[in-house]
Parts: C-alpha cells; sequence; structure tokens
C-alpha cells in the first residue's frame, strides 16, 4: 500500500490533460491535486541534487514532469484575482529546478507557493476533528503495514520487488518536509506512476487523518515541558519551517503525532459544537453518511461534552435536555432519516444549545449554589462505590475473613492512587480526549456490573450457615477469592473517581477564588454523609442474624450490578460505539436507568441473570432439604 516517494515513471500527455479536466470540473479537487503536487516537489527534490550537481537523475526528471502537470492544474483553476500570481509561481519553481538550486531552498519556495494557494482557493487544511492515532495504529495495520512494514520502515511483504520500493516512514529528513495535510492529501489521492493508491473511497475523511497522525509519529518522540502549538500549525507546517524559525522542533513532531485538544472557554466549546454540526448536515446531504455521523460524534465529545459539568453545576435538566437533542440527532443520521427529518433534529439541538450557553454566559456561582454542587458531585459519584465497599467489607468482617479485608483495602487504595495518576497524567502529560473517557467509564461500569451480579448471587447461595460453614472449610476465602474482592473494589472506586477529580476541577475554575471555600466546605459535608453511610452499614449489619445479612447484602449488591449496566450502556452511546433509540420511560439518573432501549435492554439483561441465577439458588437449595429430609 501506501508509499511516499513518487516512481521513476513518466507522465503521459495523456494523464495530463486527464488531471486538467477533472480540475475543471472540480476546482476545489483540483486545488487539492496541486498543493499534493507542491507538496511532494518540496519533499522530493532535495535528494536529487548537491551541490549544483544532479545525483538522482531519474528522480530529477519527474520534478520537471511533475512541474508540467501543476501547470496545467493551476491554469484550469477558476479565474481569480491572484491566479497569475500562482503561475509564475510555478515558473519560478521550474528555473530553481532547472538552475539546480539547493534543495532546501526550492523546498521553502514550493511550501510558500503552496500556502498561498491555499489561501486564494481556500483549501482547508484543518481537520474538523482532532486526530487521533490510536485510531489510526490499526488503519494503518490494516491499509498499510502490507507494504511499509509494520514500523513504517518500507520492508512490508508486499513491497519486496515493488519499483519503486515502498517508503521508509522513519526517514526523519523526509517526513520534516512534509506537512500532517501533505500525509492526509496522499492519502486521499495516491500517487500516480506507484503502487501508491487512493484511499479515499475506502477512508473518510477522519480516518485519514487518523492515519496521518500516525505515520508521523513514526519520527516523533515524546517531550517533556512542550511550546504548544495551534491545530492549523500542526496540519499545516512541516517541521523543517519550524526549524527554519528556530522553533521547538521536537514538541512540533510530538504534537502533530499527537495532537492536543484545543483549549476552548464554553462559549467557544459550544460554538466549536454547532459548526461541527453543520458540517455533519452538509456531509449527510452530499451522501457521506460514515462522515456525517463520525462528526456529529466529534462535535459532542470534543464540544458539549467538555462544558457538561459546568452546566451540571447550573442547571442539571438543561444538560439532560441538550443531552438528549444531540443524540436524537445523531440517531437519525444513524437510522438513515431524510435529509428534512435530520434538519428538523439539528435546529432542535441548536435551540438547546443556545440555552446551555446562555446559561454558560452567566457563568458565576454564588456561595450556596457551590457548596450544594460541591455536596452533589461527591454523593452522587461516591455513593455506588461506598455502598459496594461497605456491603463488602461488613460480609468479610462478619465471616472473620480479615485477610480478604485487607485485599479489599488494597484494591481501593490502588484506585485511588490510578484515579488520581490518570487524572495528572491527562492533566500534564498526554490528552485523554473525551470518546476515551467515555470508553473507560463504559467499560469499568459493564465490568463491574457483571463482578457485582456475580458476587451478590454468590452471597446469596451462602446466605444459610450450613452452606457458609461449607464453604469455609472448603476454601476460607482462598487467593483467588481475596483477588476477586480486591479487583471489585479496584473497579468501582477507580470508575468514579476520575470522574470526581474532573467534575472539582470544572467547579472549582466556575466558584472563583470567592467561591472555593464553599466547594471545599461541599466536598467535606459529602465525605461525611459518605462516611456515616458506611459505618450504618458497617454497624448495622453486626445485628443482623446472618442468613439475613447475606440476603439483604446480596440485593443490595445485585441492585448495583443492574444501576452500572445502565451508566456503563449510557458511556458508550456517548462514546459513539452504541446508537441510541428513545422510548416513552422516565429516567432516574442515580439508578442509571435512561430512557433509551439500549440501555434498559442492558438493566433487563441483568435482571435476567440475577433471576436465572436466582432460581438456580433456589432449585440447589430444595434439592438440598430434600437430602436432608
Amino acid at each position: 500500500m501506501s508509499r511516499f516517494r513518487f516512481a521513476l515513471s513518466w507522465l503521459t500527455l495523456p494523464l495530463l490533460a486527464m488531471l486538467s479536466f477533472l480540475a475543471i470540473g472540480e476546482p476545489l479537487d483540483g486545488a487539492a491535486q496541486a498543493l499534493h503536487l507542491i507538496g511532494y516537489i518540496g519533499a522530493d527534490y532535495p535528494a536529487t541534487v548537491a551541490g549544483g550537481q544532479v545525483i538522482d537523475a531519474g528522480e530529477y526528471q519527474e520534478q520537471l514532469e511533475f512541474l508540467d502537470v501543476l501547470q496545467g492544474l493551476v491554469v484550469a483553476l477558476p479565474a481569480r484575482a491572484g491566479r497569475d500570481e500562482l503561475e509564475r509561481g510555478v515558473v519560478d519553481l521550474r528555473q530553481a529546478i532547472a538552475q539546480r538550486q539547493p534543495g532546501e531552498a526550492v523546498a521553502g519556495a514550493a511550501r510558500q507557493l503552496g500556502a498561498r494557494l491555499a489561501e486564494l482557493y481556500q483549501v482547508a487544511q484543518t481537520p474538523i476533528l482532532t486526530p487521533d492515532p490510536e485510531r489510526g495504529a490499526p488503519l494503518y495495520a490494516q491499509h498499510c503495514s502490507v507494504c511499509h512494514g509494520d514500523t513504517g520502515l518500507g520492508d512490508g511483504p508486499a513491497g519486496i520487488g515493488l519499483e519503486p520500493a515502498p517508503a521508509n516512514l522513519r526517514d526523519a529528513a523526509r517526513l520534516d518536509r512534509l506537512s500532517l495535510y501533505d500525509l492526509y492529501n496522499t492519502l486521499g489521492l495516491g500517487i500516480e506512476g506507484t503502487d501508491m493508491p487512493a484511499f479515499a473511497d475506502q477512508l473518510d475523511e477522519r480516518q485519514r487523518w487518523d492515519l496521518a497522525a500516525y505515520i508521523a509519529g513514526f519520527t516523533a518522540a515524546p517531550v517533556q515541558g512542550q511550546t504548544r502549538f495551534a491545530m492549523n500549525e500542526l496540519a499545516g507546517r512541516t517541521p523543517a519551517e519550524i526549524a527554519a524559525a528556530s522553533g521547538d522542533v521536537a514538541a512540533f513532531r510530538a504534537q502533530r503525532a499527537h495532537p492536543l485538544l484545543e483549549q476552548r472557554g464554553p462559549q467557544q466549546l459550544i460554538g466549536y459544537t454547532r459548526d461541527t454540526l453543520e458540517r455533519s448536515l452538509q456531509a449527510y446531504r452530499d451522501g457521506d453518511r460514515e462522515q456525517a455521523y463520525d462528526l456529529s460524534v466529534g462535535a459532542y465529545l470534543e464540544g458539549f461534552e467538555l462544558v457538561e459539568s459546568a452546566l451540571d453545576n447550573l442547571d442539571a435538566v438543561q444538560r439532560k435536555t441538550t443531552e438528549r437533542a444531540l443524540m436524537a440527532y445523531r440517531q437519525a443520521l444513524q437510522d438513515g432519516a431524510g435529509a428534512a427529518q435530520a434538519a428538523q433534529a439539528l435546529e432542535q439541538a441548536k435551540v438547546e444549545l443556545d440555552k446551555s450557553a446562555a446559561l454558560l454566559a452567566e457563568g458565576a456561582m454564588d456561595g450556596s449554589l457551590s457548596f450544594f454542587a460541591s455536596l452533589l458531585i461527591l454523593l452522587r459519584e461516591g455513593l455506588e462505590a461506598i455502598l459496594v465497599l461497605a456491603a463488602i467489607l461488613a460480609f468479610l468482617r462478619n465471616t472473620g475473613q480479615q485477610q480478604a479485608v485487607r485485599s479489599v483495602h488494597i484494591g481501593s487504595g490502588l484506585a485511588l492512587l490510578a484515579g488520581v495518576a490518570t487524572w495528572a497524567a491527562a492533566a500534564y502529560l498526554i490528552d485523554i480526549s473525551g470518546a476515551q473517557r467515555e470508553l473507560l467509564e463504559g467499560a469499568t461500569a459493564l465490568f463491574a456490573s457483571v463482578v457485582l451480579l456475580w458476587v451478590g448471587v454468590w452471597m446469596h447461595d451462602r446466605r444459610h450457615a450450613a452452606a457458609w460453614q461449607d464453604y469455609i472449610k472448603s476454601s476460607l476465602v482462598g487467593g483467588g477469592g481475596r483477588f476477586g474482592f480486591a479487583v471489585l473494589a479496584f473497579f468501582s472506586v477507580y470508575r468514579e473517581l476520575f470522574e470526581v477529580i474532573l467534575f472539582y476541577e470544572t467547579l472549582w475554575l466556575q466558584a472563583g477564588p470567592a467561591g472555593h471555600g464553599a466547594v471545599l466546605a461541599g466536598a467535606a459535608a459529602a465525605l461525611v454523609l459518605l462516611i456515616g453511610l458506611a459505618w450504618v452499614i458497617l454497624r448495622g449489619s453486626r445485628k443482623l442474624p446472618l442468613a439475613t445479612f447475606f440476603g439483604v447484602n446480596a440485593v443490595l449488591l445485585c441492585v448495583l450490578s443492574v444501576v452500572f449496566a445502565g451508566h456503563g450502556v449510557a458511556a458508550l452511546q456517548e462514546a459513539g460505539v452504541l446508537g441510541t433509540r428513545p422510548v416513552a420511560f422516565f429516567e432516574f439518573d442515580w439508578l442509571g436507568i435512561h430512557a433509551d432501549a439500549w440501555s434498559l435492554s442492558a438493566q433487563g439483561l441483568a435482571l435476567a441473570g440475577i433471576a436465572l441465577l436466582y432460581g438456580r439458588s433456589l432449585r440447589g437449595e430444595r434439592r438440598r432439604l430434600a437430602e436432608q429430609a
């Protein structure tokens, strides 16, 4: 597959005529083709000359042939003030190459010509959504590694014997002369005269940007204390240009390989969501449904999702209403609704976005609102974790399993460290996208749901003294059991802690210096309430008969399993992994109940699992009683 150097093959006049015809029919495509050629002339020419002498005659001749094609493309562009400047630029570039001027000088002239062309014909060189190399990795494995090799060295099995050979994507000198847009453009257009095909019909825009970022990572290394570059710089400039301007080249390479989310204020994020949704609708009207859906997901994850916690602190109902409207538009696209119906859903989403923007514009929070927002954040996010931990600890202490108690403490302690470490990494080391946050929350919630269901039924099976004594004799909560409790404690705490930190980070900024005391007071009050709840559970459990205690604990854990199932599916829907299917049903976020068919189905499946396992347990109990009789 992909190769990033031009072949030792001549371009025929019919090819020139064909490209010129395409440029006349599609002027913006012609401009993109011209930018594509300009970029590769700038990247490939320096290796063809040295000291005014041609050192690679085939490649040098190629540059002259590319200039013929480039001249035809520029002439075919729509007449516009400034086009004559581009034509002169091509002539000057040809003259520089004919005179065998130094490579860096020609590369610089080519970049200037490309920048002027993009400006004149308004060619967008910046991605709408932030490129994600993690999404690009499997695309590279599927489409590129067969020729370029797993590590980009150009040593893939399908590249053996090809002429020219697949490019070495770890050639830093050459990659430094290509912008991220050049890589993206090549993936879409391919390279004539080589085995590098065009992937525009297989990969949508977002996928090509993701893949370009992944490829850029072959010549990048992680750096600390980076200078921050804007997305338009990362996409449109080259490391060579940054070096020529005495910029931080290492930071530029690292960031274009793993672009950071733009730092935007609430109004900018809402505006980004609106603009990206408009582009999504346009893509839908143009028939590109996959791109339209990707943009609708990105509009939420890189825009509105980042202001949700701030909006929650002001008006949770409006936050939920806006989120539902955004999900309804996304679902309209997924269902293949008519363009008019999709546009209607988008208009409703924009109305709710405007209401949310108005609330966020007011911004300020008084002391009492800061206190109660802080109180509710910790209560809402910590309640499920504290119920799980208290139930497990009460069970283990009442049955004398002190070794397993220590395992639970270790699991929850590690979760605290992991939560803080994840937040610190997201804040200072790497950029964790909204999709990754939702995927993390969804995956941990569903995993915890399965484990809670298993532990709840396990407790129910041993609620009778005889059954418990049999279990004690057979296992005494061995290493595997202690590990299971530690894992459950870890995931129960970790899935909540990262979100709690992010919510408090937002609230701290919203409250301002005057409200920081109220935020701390609210958190302290919530912590006291949660500790008090845990104490009541632990204290009260000692007074209950063993069978009653086991039964209550089992029911509590099974209920939490159903709650986690609802939360997990909702998080995966927000990440765009699962679609939405609104239904007429009530909502209760604290219990994970959402008016959505998929979320309710997951909870129904958890309830069915509980019923099935409880039924099995009851049949086993009847058999045991019959044997004793």
